[in-house]
């Protein structure tokens, strides 16, 4: 993290349980096989990408998410298990997120709001114009 002001916890294995939860908050007006038609089960943001939910993206994505209350929320990752959870983060900026690094494992960044009012999301082609996503409930 490169926000030193942030004050976080690391919470091993719980990638799993923060994706479910996730998709019961974000894409529950989607069957299962209507999540599965547009590949969730590899990646979450394709709710935004197949245009199956209304977000912002991009530059209005971003502006939305900075300017969001973060007093209690998660980072997790797609294919990782590892997650961070963050209290009084309200000064966690885009720029503090590690997505310039080109490691797989931590390329889909998602951060959701632990009340899960919102999430924002950082895709692995975001520099292909595909994100970054944010979603308020």
């Amino acid at each position: 993290m490169r926000n030193r002001e942030l004050k976080y916890k690391e919470i091993p294995k719980w990638g799993p349980y923060l994706r479910r939860q996730w998709l019961e908050s974000f894409a529950n007006h989607l069957s299962k096989e209507e999540q599965k038609s547009i590949n969730m089960d590899s990646f979450l943001w394709h709710l935004c990408s197949f245009e199956k939910i209304l977000y912002l993206e991009k530059d209005k994505a971003i502006e939305a998410f900075e300017k969001q209350l973060k007093n209690k929320y998660t980072i997790f990752y797609q294919f990782t298990d590892e997650a961070i959870l963050i209290e009084n983060g309200d000064s966690l900026k885009v720029i503090d997120l590690p997505y310039h690094d080109k490691h797989l494992y931590y390329s889909d960044i998602y951060i959701m709001d632990w009340d899960r009012k919102w999430t924002f999301m950082i895709t692995h082609e975001t520099e292909s114009g595909l994100g970054p996503y944010f979603i308020k409930s």
